[in-house]
């Protein structure tokens, strides 16, 4: 069958543009019979995974970051007869900053090891989340994390991922916070939040937000805190690259929990993202859900 490569070319900056020819070359080393389709606008990834889906292409393979797997399963999702239907099967070419997806999977990030991945058509049935209807395969959240986001659009004088962690210096010194409401399957709390962070994956951005989070065990990580000042949330921002015993979720504030449904009220609204993705509008409702082993993704 023909592949689909649904390239983002501004990934990273435009870098995934750039490495095109290195994926091409790679893709007919193989022998892997494919079509390109490039993005142009912001929502045509969504569309032209939905169309490739329609039309049989498979695999449909997301070249770019996070945020492109991102779209991509949505158009696959648009795409399906019902949501017991699998998704996929999805490749991945792996071309933006962080590749966060790729880390929770142990996928290759070299685009010549990604290739033959895809060539060799190993599929594992791994779970999606779900965001008020728009899915997500690694992460989402609300509060300082996609306030940060925004601070990392603005940024264009560092690449990689210092922008990051320079973005992140930028949010805390601001310190947006809120009242929360916020659900799980066998638990509740109500107060005061810093950030809220539901993870299909351990990391984002380089930040493992939520580390005990497995893409194939039908849960969600939830991970929320308050921190009351600045110098609290510096303290914490170098723990959240540890996964172990010194991760920040262990500090005084902060929380973990597995949990099939989350559901997070808050008294104003916020940023919120899906997979890096900022929406459009700031939220104050957000209802989280877990469809268990929905995309066959290629895997080693």
């Amino acid at each position: 069958m023909t592949a689909k490569i649904i390239l983002n070319p501004y990934s990273n900056r435009w870098n995934s543009k750039a490495r095109w020819p290195e994926a091409e070359s790679a893709l007919r080393a193989v022998g892997l019979d494919f079509e390109i389709a490039l993005s142009e606008r912001k929502g045509h990834i969504a569309e032209l995974a939905e169309q490739a889906a329609r039309a049989g292409f498979a695999p449909i393979v997301a070249m770019g970051g996070d945020g492109t797997v991102g779209e991509v399963v949505n158009g696959l999702a648009s795409a399906a007869k019902s949501e017991q239907d699998a998704l996929g099967p999805l490749g991945i070419l792996p071309t933006g900053t962080a590749n966060d997806i790729c880390f929770s999977l142990g996928l290759p990030t070299d685009l010549s090891a990604a290739v033959k991945v895809i060539a060799a058509g190993k599929t594992r049935n791994m779970d999606l989340g779900l965001l008020n209807g728009k899915y997500f395969v690694n992460n989402s959240a609300a509060g300082l994390e996609p306030y940060v986001s925004i601070k990392h659009e603005a940024i264009h004088w560092v690449k990689g991922m210092a922008r990051y962690l320079i973005a992140a210096v930028q949010g805390i010194l601001d310190k947006p916070e809120w009242q929360a409401v916020v659900k799980w399957d066998d638990g509740e709390y109500e107060g005061p939040i810093s950030l809220i962070s539901i993870g299909n994956g351990r990391r984002t951005g380089g930040f493992f937000m939520t580390p005990h989070a497995n893409m194939f065990d039908g849960k969600l990580a939830l991970a929320f805190g308050y921190r009351s000042t600045r110098l609290g949330l510096f303290q914490a921002l170098p723990r959240a690259f540890n996964e172990g015993e010194k991760s920040y979720i262990y500090m005084d504030g902060m929380r973990e929990v597995q949990t099939s449904k989350i559901s997070v009220h808050l008294n104003r609204s916020s940023p919120a993202h899906t997979d890096g993705e900022l929406f459009p509008e700031w939220m104050q409702d957000f209802e989280y859900s877990i469809q268990p082993s929905r995309l066959q993704i290629l895997v080693p």
